[in-house]
Order: structure tokens, then C-alpha cells, then sequence
């Protein structure tokens, strides 16, 4: 997986960084003299114990902290360059997601932060959502995933850029076996689509099994280096394996290596645990056990596992961001006509159309209108008679005195 054309996407030159305390002063080294060299189309591994400076590396790779001294070079741009922010995806080890907008909401919200169109983030979204197992939950609030799905959604926006370099701290955590298996089988599938992969993990296991070269840390200084196979091969030692053996067989063995100087010792080989759980939940789907976590098919065979990884990464890769485009299309609104109830048009309008009436099309008044237009009437005279009344008799008293 490894190229050979020279380049590297990660160069750091006695990168440094001290913590220093209110008043300035050295309180913790984090890293120090750090010179890392990531090669482009490789996954390269950065292990060490807590404390070690792992993520302090990525965070001064990402911008996030400032060298004390030293510099570093992304994709052959200063880290303090913005533009290198569109060619790299981030993990984080823990991931930081909006609790109320739900899977396709947020990987959406990432997609806009890049500046992909419509189509291109819905293709993606779909793509990912297949992929991470939660193509069933894209409607859920985030805040209601498990870790290991949040996990999940924080993969999904690591790749919605389809980023260069993709950086991961502790991949697989929070992941169950199979999702720490598609996790693997992901980063070992971006590598040989040309993507390169830093990625830090307490997990040894995994990063033996994907990485091409690992650097080993410990108290902010480079330990060890180098690739996996020349730093775990013990050179002093055979191992062979075959099918079973009768015992004649066996003695025949023992004596010929005994005879020779060498340690002889035989046991039956174990199936890795990963191996076999996974074998486990296979098993299970098959019978079509119902289950409401994440949907991760193991049915199918490694063969088409591997060819449906490798769909969804064409998807992701050869779609290419249209920067400058047009603007995106308005949706279409379909007007649905509905055939109207006269009966139910006739009772609304009624009161309406008479209100609308010309003086001349005026209908004649019913006859609870006639009774209050007689109340009114009467009321009326009662008091113009009762006023006529009361102004006669001011009059009378006026010329009486």
C-alpha cells in the first residue's frame, strides 16, 4: 500500500510543544523534536501510551494548537494555511455532534460547511449511511445514539469531502467487533484507492493489522519506527503449520528438530476472537434474528462485503464538487386538484353570496330579519315621541315664567 513516488502528505520538522502555566513558565512537555514523515497512499500509525503526545500531534497538524517551536507541512501547505481544510477529514476521539438534528441533518450540516451541492451531498449522505449501518436511523435525533453509533455518524462527516488525508484518533472506539471489523477493512480499502491515513489507537491489534509503518511514542519522544514487519518479525524464529499429524509423524518431527539444537513445542491453532464472534452474528442473521441496533450485513461473503466497501467509496471519490455551478434547481410544486362537494361549497357560500349581493339582486329579507327590523322601528318612534314630549313641556315652563 505503500508508494513509491516519494511524496508525503505529513512532514514535521522538530515539532514542539510546551504547556506553560499562568505566568509562562514550562509546566508540562508535550511533545518534543518530533521529525514524522507520512508517505502519500499510506496508513501510518501513532501509538503510545496515554499521555504519550499522540493527540497533541493531531492537534497541532489540524491547526487546533500552536507549535511552541518547529513546523509542520500538510499536503504540502503550511498548517496555517486554511486551504488545506477542504483535502482533510477528522475523528476526533470523541465525537462532538448537534444532539437534536438527526443522522441525515448532520451530515448534511457538514456537506454545506464544504460547499457541496444538493446532489452531491444527498448522494453522499445515502452512500454513507449505508455504509456506517444507520441507513434505517437517518431520521433519529443524534442524542439518542449509543457511542459506537455516534462513532458511526462521526466516520460518516470524516468522509463527506472525500478528504486527501484522512486523520483518525482511536478509530475503532466505542465500536463493536463488527463495526471495529468494517472500520479496518475501510481504511485499508481507502489506502489502495490512494488515500493516505494517520490514525492514532491504544487498540494494537488493529493498527498491526492495517497499518504499513507505526511510530511509537512515549513521553512526547519518538521511540521506535518503522514498518510492521521489520519491527515484529523475531528473525530467530520458524513456525510452521500443516493439518493434523499421527503421532509417529510427530515423534519423527521432534527428533529431527531436537537432534538439531532447536526448542520443539507443538500446540492446536486458535481462532481469533474477532474471527469467531463475528462468525457468531453471522450465524444469527442468517436465521433472521430481529435486532434494533446498527444494521451491519454479514451474511453476504467477504468478496461481496468488499466489492459493496468499494461501491460506496466510488461514490464518494469519483463524484466531483462542482465549484462555481449553477445554482441549485427549485423544487418543482405539483398543484393537486381535489373535486370540490357542492354540498358542502353551497352551505359555506350561502351567507357570502347574499353579503356580495347588488342592491338590485338583494333577495327578499326572511322573516326573522322582518321581526327585528319592526322591534327597531318601534323602538325608535318610542323615543322621538318620548323626546318631542320632554321638549314640549320645556317650553310651556318657559313661557309660564
Amino acid at each position: 500500500m505503500v508508494g513509491t513516488n516519494g511524496q508525503f502528505v505529513v512532514e514535521t520538522f522538530s515539532l514542539t510543544k510546551i504547556f506553560t502555566d499562568w505566568w509562562g513558565r514550562s509546566r508540562v512537555v508535550a511533545v518534543e523534536d518530533l521529525n514524522l514523515k507520512v508517505r502519500q497512499n499510506e496508513v501510518f500509525g501513532l501509538l503510545g501510551p496515554n499521555g504519550s503526545g499522540k493527540t497533541t500531534v493531531l492537534k497541532m497538524l489540524l491547526g487546533l494548537l500552536w507549535p511552541t517551536k518547529g513546523r509542520a507541512i500538510i499536503l504540502n501547505n503550511d498548517i496555517r494555511n486554511p486551504k488545506i481544510s477542504a483535502k482533510v477529514g477528522f475523528l476526533p476521539e470523541e465525537s462532538y455532534l448537534y444532539p437534536y438534528l438527526n443522522a441525515r441533518e448532520t451530515l448534511d450540516f457538514y456537506g454545506r460547511l464544504f460547499g457541496l451541492n444538493s446532489k452531491l451531498r444527498r448522494a453522499r449522505i445515502d452512500a454513507l449511511l449505508d455504509m456506517v449501518g444507520l441507513a434505517g436511523m437517518a431520521s433519529r435525533p443524534i442524542g439518542t445514539f449509543s457511542k459506537g453509533m455516534a462513532r458511526r455518524i462521526g466516520l460518516a462527516q470524516a468522509l463527506i469531502n472525500d478528504p486527501e488525508l484522512l486523520i483518525l484518533d482511536e478509530p475503532t472506539s466505542g465500536l463493536d467487533p463488527i463495526g471495529t471489523r468494517q472500520m479496518k477493512d475501510l481504511i485499508v480499502e481507502l489506502a489502495k484507492r490512494g488515500k493516505s491515513v494517520l490514525l492514532c489507537s491504544h487498540l494494537l491489534a488493529d493498527a498491526e493489522e492495517v497499518c504499513d509503518r507505526i511510530a511509537i511514542l512515549y513521553g512526547g519522544h519518538m521511540q521506535r519506527l518503522g514498518s510492521v514487519d521489520e519491527l515484529l518479525k523475531q528473525a530467530n524464529k520458524r513456525q510452521i503449520t500443516t493439518d493434523v499429524l499421527s503421532a509417529d509423524v510427530i515423534d519423527k518431527i521432534r527428533h529431527i528438530i531436537e537432534s538439531q539444537g532447536s526448542e520443539f513445542n507443538m500446540t492446536e491453532p486458535m481462532q481469533r476472537l474477532e474471527s469467531f464472534f463475528i462468525d457468531i452474528i453471522r450465524q444469527a442473521q442468517q436465521e433472521k434474528r430481529p435486532t434494533s441496533g446498527a444494521i451491519n450485513r454479514l451474511d453476504a461473503t467477504v468478496a461481496e462485503r468488499t466489492a459493496a466497501v468499494a461501491n460506496v467509496l466510488d461514490k464518494l471519490i469519483n463524484a466531483k464538487v462542482e465549484s462555481g455551478g449553477p445554482a441549485e434547481p427549485q423544487r418543482k410544486v405539483e398543484t393537486v386538484r381535489l373535486k370540490p362537494n357542492e354540498d358542502v361549497l353551497s352551505q359555506l357560500t350561502e351567507d357570502t353570496q347574499q353579503d356580495a349581493m347588488s342592491p338590485s339582486q338583494t333577495a327578499e329579507p326572511r322573516p326573522d330579519q322582518q321581526a327585528r327590523e319592526q322591534i327597531e322601528k318601534e323602538v325608535l318612534d318610542e323615543l322621538v315621541e318620548g323626546q318631542d314630549s320632554a321638549e314640549g313641556q320645556e317650553s310651556g315652563d318657559d313661557k309660564n315664567g
